[in-house]
């Protein structure tokens, strides 16, 4: 087994924490691996407060999956700090996931008899609204809101100059507007 340049042998400390769950080798390991992953994190930008937490989950995952480390694959510090890239992986793919406000649970609830009647006439305003523009406009407002195209590929699929195509639906939203109010 390798050992370190200090004379320790990591891997022999590992291989005790995982055959028998010996916390003073864990203890060894975490006092020399924790504060370098935390530097090490914060190095590939992560702030204090994160890189913390993360050094914090790495040495709590090396604990629990001790018995999957083999010094024949990897070094403990190329398996230590692979699991700490992980985690920092996993923390920013965190924070660009948009936590929802609330999760509702079961059936959402039946609206009510007045407001189901107010969205059908409504439905039925917007459908009579709609069939009163002329021709060219209402097919540009179909293709664009419920064909879901943009004014661009309208433009490529008719063949019309894309201002054309935006004067007309600007024109047709108006007209909506003035006949839905």
């Amino acid at each position: 087994m390798a050992k370190a340049e200090d004379g320790t042998d990591w891997a022999g400390l590992l291989i005790r924490v995982r055959d028998s769950r010996d916390r003073a080798a864990f203890a060894q390991i975490f006092r020399h691996f924790a504060p370098r992953v935390k530097a090490f994190l914060m190095k590939s930008g992560a702030g204090a407060a994160l890189a913390e937490e993360c050094a914090q989950d790495v040495m709590a995952t090396l604990w629990q999956k001790a018995h999957l480390f083999d010094p024949s694959r990897a070094s403990v510090s190329t398996w230590v700090y692979t699991i700490a890239r992980n985690k920092r992986i996993d923390a920013l793919r965190k924070d660009r996931r948009a936590e929802p406000e609330e999760l509702d649970w079961g059936p959402e609830p039946e609206p009510d008899q007045a407001e189901a009647m107010e969205a059908q006439e409504e439905t039925e305003r917007l459908g009579r609204a709609l069939a009163s523009l002329p021709q060219k406009q209402r097919a540009l407002i179909e293709r664009a809101y419920y064909g879901d195209l943009s004014h661009s590929e309208i433009a490529a699929e008719t063949g019309l100059p894309l201002g054309t195509i935006k004067s007309r639906i600007r024109l047709a939203l108006d007209k909506l507007r003035h006949h839905m109010t």
